[in-house]
């Protein structure tokens, strides 16, 4: 809740990610409070009363997935409102090209990764490019987690998914402190 909260007011894509990897952590405990309590929760260095809240979010978080059928997979709608959000924004940048040349040059660098990657999808699971790129990170650091090998072309290839995601970000922030666009 702590990191969450930071990550969504300094980088929405970290906090993506982040809050993708929490689903997880919730699936791995079964969605069982108090088996997350046991493994996470108690690991906090937290007064009472934030440990109490940080057990809340996780309990709001197991409600929403179950209301949303998402205790095997998938994504909560919270999670799916930021890939919303940053895909109409993705597509204002794109619109602007005089403006937004920058963003433009780095997406189409790494469109025929994101193409290659969905192409390796089957179809019932192929997903937009924004989603299908953080697919592509999540991926790599579940991998790197489990201390599994990435091939040097993998790391390239998200590293450059990695740059345009982050761009994308940062014209995210900005845009949530002043808007680039007029509605």
């Amino acid at each position: 809740m702590i990191a969450a909260k930071q990550k969504r007011k300094d980088n929405i894509a970290e906090y993506l990610l982040y809050m993708w990897q929490i689903e997880d952590l919730i699936r791995a405990c079964h969605l069982d409070i108090e088996e997350i309590n046991r493994q996470i929760i108690s690991q906090y260095q937290v007064d009472e009363d934030t440990r109490c809240e940080i057990r809340e979010w996780y309990e709001g978080l197991i409600m929403m997935m179950r209301q949303e059928h998402v205790e095997r997979e998938g994504h909560i709608q919270i999670c799916k409102n930021v890939l919303i959000r940053l895909r109409d924004l993705h597509l204002q940048l794109l619109a602007h090209p005089e403006k937004f040349a920058t963003y433009q040059a780095q997406y189409y660098q790494v469109l025929p990764l994101i193409v290659e990657l969905r192409a390796k999808q089957p179809e019932s699971h192929r997903v937009g490019e924004l989603e299908t790129g953080f697919n592509a990170l999540y991926g790599v650091m579940v991998l790197h987690l489990r201390g599994t090998e990435v091939t040097p072309e993998t790391i390239n290839a998200t590293k450059q998914i990695a740059k345009w995601l982050g761009m994308l970000a940062e014209y995210y922030r900005e845009d949530e402190s002043k808007p680039l666009f007029e509605s």
